[in-house]
């Protein structure tokens, strides 16, 4: 058993693939000594609450009452787990053997500090774990239709903030920080800069907490000698509920941490370009319509800067 660690797995909607998961943490082929000390699944109010009886033994279920998104369950476990150490975990992960001990160990010397990992989707193409703090440029790029078939390229990799020398390096790679499909984290240094920020609905907030814990002292980084594949996108639902999303996260961390009128301005300026470009693509015979897409992205935009995206 590792006595310091504790993992945390949020679900919210119907218990499946996280059964792979628990498999891979606590199932009957993982030798003790690679568990974690405590295992909790916070069920996030799911319309069908989570069976505690499908659970495999030795796992806790704490069921929240109301839905609070990913930065509520997580903070819900952070509370409750009593461990120096707490691995999230994104429920659609499948994990190496020994992935949990492998991680604490390579982490040890340079705790307190927030780890993750490489992670790939099931066809081996990389998530792309290791970030830079987002910039308006970062965001403004990533918006930009004409750009979307041009994203294998290593110059739009490091245009949207992917860190590539980390992503090929090896060992513990200093980043900015790390996707949250896989923290661990330093539980009282955390919950000492009051956890993740529930304000997020999902989307960009492990961005906000590494960026304060980097700001008190605590650094983030990549094990890039792990990976986990990551199925992805099992929680956001609906294309547009997840654009919604996405842009009111982004915007909200603008007004805590950076320039959100300068990213209005940059989003409606890229959306202007994607005007241009789609009705380019409409008069070549494409079933687009230019006017339609560029109003809503334009109500994306705005209704985000005003705090109604959620």
């Amino acid at each position: 058993m590792i006595a310091q660690l504790g993992a945390i797995i949020p679900v919210h909607g119907p218990i499946g693939p996280e059964l792979d998961l628990l498999t891979d943490l606590l199932g009957d082929h993982v030798p003790a000594a690679d568990r974690p000390a405590r295992t909790i699944v916070v069920d996030d109010a799911s319309p069908q609450p989570v069976d505690a009886a499908r659970l495999p033994a030795g796992v806790e279920l704490i069921r929240r009452e109301r839905n609070g998104g990913f930065a509520a369950a997580v903070n819900t476990g952070l509370r409750e787990v009593g461990t120096p150490l707490a691995l999230v975990l994104n429920s659609d992960l499948r994990l190496p053997a020994s992935f949990a001990r492998d991680l604490v160990v390579h982490a040890a010397p340079f705790q307190p500090a927030v780890v993750g990992c490489r992670n790939q989707d099931p066809a081996g193409r990389s998530g792309y774990a290791a970030r830079r703090f987002p910039t308006v440029g970062h965001q403004a790029i990533e918006w930009l239709v004409p750009l979307a078939s041009q994203h294998h390229r290593d110059v739009l990799h490091r245009a949207v903030g992917h860190d590539l020398e980390a992503e090929r390096g090896r060992g513990m790679v200093p980043v900015d920080w790390v996707s949250g499909a896989v923290l661990l984290l330093p539980v009282a240094e955390v919950l000492a800069v009051g956890g993740f920020d529930e304000g997020y609905v999902m989307y960009t907030e492990e961005v906000d907490l590494q960026l304060r814990l980097c700001r008190q002292g605590i650094p983030a980084l990549l094990d890039a000698d792990l990976v986990v594949v990551h199925a992805g996108g099992g929680s956001a639902g609906s294309e547009a509920r997840r654009r919604r999303w996405l842009v009111g996260a982004r915007m909200r961390y603008a007004r805590r941490h950076g320039h959100p009128l300068a990213l209005r301005a940059a989003l409606l300026a890229a959306s202007g370009a994607n005007l241009v470009w789609n009705t380019g693509r409409r008069l070549a015979g494409r079933d687009v319509a230019p006017v339609a897409v560029l109003r809503e992205e334009v109500d994306l935009i705005l209704r985000a800067d005003r705090g109604l995206a959620r």
